[in-house]
């Protein structure tokens, strides 16, 4: 059985403040975008197979096959209902540190594969109880809507967004950003307008007067080509543009589909219609 793990992105992106706990508060939207990995699990009925077979092409995922969240999604489920020793297959598409939340994807993509291949019976609560442990921002994945996302950027409130008809390009210029080092640039605040009640009621080209994302702000100063990138965009003429996440992927949304392949000829493009 196989599943298409898609992207997201975040419209905008407010550092609230910092907990006790070192982690910090954040405000963000995020959106669902068509960008996909492609990952299938099958049950592995060879004598003697080790629990999990993993494996993967397309990007190079970094790190021990034991350590990815797909994996260890599999275990975490495994503790509490009876499942077979499986094969895993993941194709890497989505850029990975590229503030897109491709692994998070995968690791939720991969709890509804074994829920709907195995019959579990898992409920959305299950899902969302499962996902959470394995990162902040799995859980999103699981129902997949747009949402206004609170807190350690692990709390989720649905929200009413639709953009059918607009389109969206996705610029990853292949520079990595250590997200720790993002967070130690910003100093947090409260928003002056909400995410969620104020902004959203706003058209698309007005979002840039509103909307933004903390990150940009030490990111760009370190980065100076993302700054270039979201400029380019709106000189293409994009509604909205912003950075994703800590970066380093930024994105546009546009009246009108795109072709800025060349134009962005040394980064990895995405063009899509936003659903």
């Amino acid at each position: 059985m196989i599943s298409f793990p898609n992207a997201k992105i975040n419209i905008g992106l407010n550092i609230v403040e910092k907990r006790s706990d070192g982690f910090h508060n954040i405000e963000s939207i995020f959106f669902p975008v068509g960008l996909c990995d492609a990952l299938e699990v099958v049950e592995n009925t060879n004598q003697g197979a080790e629990r999990i077979v993993f494996s993967s092409s397309g990007i190079i995922i970094p790190g021990e096959e034991s350590t990815n969240l797909c994996c260890r999604a599999f275990h975490l489920i495994a503790n509490d209902y009876p499942l077979p020793n499986v094969k895993i297959h993941l194709h890497k598409h989505i850029p990975i540190g590229a503030g897109l939340g491709g692994g998070s994807s995968d690791a939720a993509f991969f709890i509804r594969l074994l829920n709907e291949k195995f019959e579990l019976g898992l409920s959305w609560g299950e899902m969302h109880h499962y996902a959470k442990q394995l990162g902040s921002d799995c859980s999103f994945f699981v129902s997949n809507k747009p949402a206004f996302v609170e807190g350690k950027g692990d709390a989720f409130e649905s929200i009413k967004l639709n953009l059918s008809n607009y389109y969206i390009v996705l610029i990853y210029p292949n520079i990595h950003i250590n997200t720790a080092k993002a967070y130690s640039g910003v100093k947090p605040k409260k928003p002056t307008h909400s995410l969620e009640n104020d902004i959203l009621n706003l058209p698309i080209y007005q979002w840039k007067n509103y909307i933004h994302n903390d990150f940009e702000d030490s990111v760009f100063l370190q980065f100076p080509k993302l700054k270039s990138i979201k400029e380019e965009l709106y000189s293409q003429g994009a509604l909205y543009a912003s950075m994703s996440g800590s970066g380093s992927t930024v994105y546009g949304v546009f009246k009108n589909a795109t072709n800025l392949k060349a134009k962005f000829s040394n980064s990895f493009v995405w063009e899509g219609k936003l659903e």
